[in-house]
């Protein structure tokens, strides 16, 4: 299931698919004012009808779902002290030796079974991503934990952490052993654990090569296994990525949805013809606001980037791109950064009004002053030509007389 702090979802008919059931809900509530053309309505169901032609048959019911839980918790994240913290905490970091550090942190936390008390005692793990953004991104860990992860082992390593409650999607996910590739449908992920069989061929022939292939040969059965646990990392690495963007982006648009709120005041003075109540300060302040949060959007984090650049070095075969642009798609991520820098336009040409207003309130209190000014210098100028004609007449009758 997929959900977002302060976001409700409209039910749909049934008779849309799945995934654009899905898609819909969050454009939905993500932009109530947004209409899409009939144009757009048929390409989007002639989409999605195609792609789920392609879709493999269902799962079988004994594959459980999992959660993917997602934070945004600061501006963002010092990657080294996170690596040292979780180092520090004995956490599993980067178990499979992928390195992705630094653009990501990896780390997996041994996770109790919901039905520990009744004696089951099995412990799982489950996989944490910490991202430079700020995000961290857990598959299948409760969330109490995921808080506790964020709010207290990682919080000495967030910069400039937001106020207020923590920004929060959530999607569902499973484990598919019957699939080569990997999904997204609506709000359920679907990772393939299934090695290809192009790279058993691969692996089995470079291990003929080296000499150590035989049947059944516990070393290249065990090399097997790790590059499919590895490939598997990679694949919720973006996916996570993906997530991850998406809730940093909400992060932003409630930033600037409260400094739109904020200014709507200004707004409903300004027609009415009223005097604007703010000071330099507090207009250069709101404008400083503005540039640090397009600033977020557009320089700091990869909200714009087509691709990380952690993917631009894996294997073509993974189709890492493909999944981390899934993705985006389902969770309307360009469509979101467009209306996001609109609004951000909107929000600019308020700062300007403000600014020309009280630019031009500055010169007319300049005008007044040198108006001023000058007055009082044609009053001395009159006082002392008063004074010189006065002393000037009294010089002549004294003389006089």
């Amino acid at each position: 299931m997929y959900s977002s702090n302060g976001t409700s979802h409209q039910p749909q008919p049934k008779a849309e698919s799945e995934e654009s059931q899905q898609g819909h809900k969050r454009k939905t509530s993500r932009s109530p004012s947004r209409r899409n053309s009939l144009r757009k309505v048929v390409i989007e169901a002639q989409r999605s009808r195609d792609e789920s032609l392609k879709k493999p048959a269902p799962l079988d019911n004994h594959i459980t779902t999992k959660t993917i839980t997602a934070f945004c918790a600061a501006e963002k994240y010092d990657m080294a002290h996170a690596d040292r913290i979780l180092n520090l905490l004995g956490q599993d970091k980067d178990p499979y030796g992928i390195d992705l550090f630094p653009q990501v942190v990896h780390a997996q936390i041994p996770v109790k079974p919901a039905n520990s008390l009744n004696g089951d005692s099995t412990q799982t793990k489950g996989d944490l991503f910490v991202f430079p953004s700020g995000t961290v991104v857990a598959w299948a860990i409760p969330k109490s934990m995921v808080l506790k992860l964020v709010k207290e082992t990682l919080y000495p390593a967030a910069r400039n952490s937001y106020p207020g409650e923590l920004e929060e999607e959530d999607l569902e996910f499973l484990e598919d052993p019957n699939r080569e590739t990997s999904g997204i449908k609506g709000d359920t992920i679907t990772i393939g654990t299934k090695l290809r069989r192009s790279q058993y061929d691969a692996e089995t022939t470079d291990s003929q090569v080296d000499g150590k292939h035989s049947t059944n040969n516990p070393t290249t059965e065990s090399d097997i296994s790790l590059n499919r646990l590895r490939d598997a990392v990679l694949v919720k690495v973006a996916f996570s990525s993906g997530l991850a963007r998406s809730t940093k982006l909400a992060v932003l648009e409630s930033l600037l949805q409260e400094n739109n709120a904020s200014n709507k005041s200004v707004v409903d003075m300004l027609s009415r013809g009223g005097r604007l109540p703010r000071s330099r300060s507090l207009i250069l302040e709101k404008t400083g606001q503005l540039l640090n949060i397009r600033a977020q959007l557009n320089l700091y984090s990869e909200l714009t980037d087509s691709l990380p650049d952690l993917f631009w070095d894996s294997r073509s075969e993974l189709e890492l791109e493909k999944y981390y642009d899934h993705v985006g798609r389902a969770l309307d991520i360009n469509i979101r950064v467009k209306e996001f820098n609109e609004k951000m336009n909107y929000a600019q040409e308020i700062a300007n009004v403000l600014r020309e207003a009280l630019n031009e309130r500055h010169s007319v209190r300049l005008e007044w002053i040198i108006i001023i000014l000058i007055a009082v210098e044609i009053g001395f100028n009159i006082l002392h030509e008063f004074r010189y004609r006065h002393a000037k007449g009294a010089k002549k009758t004294i003389e006089g007389a």
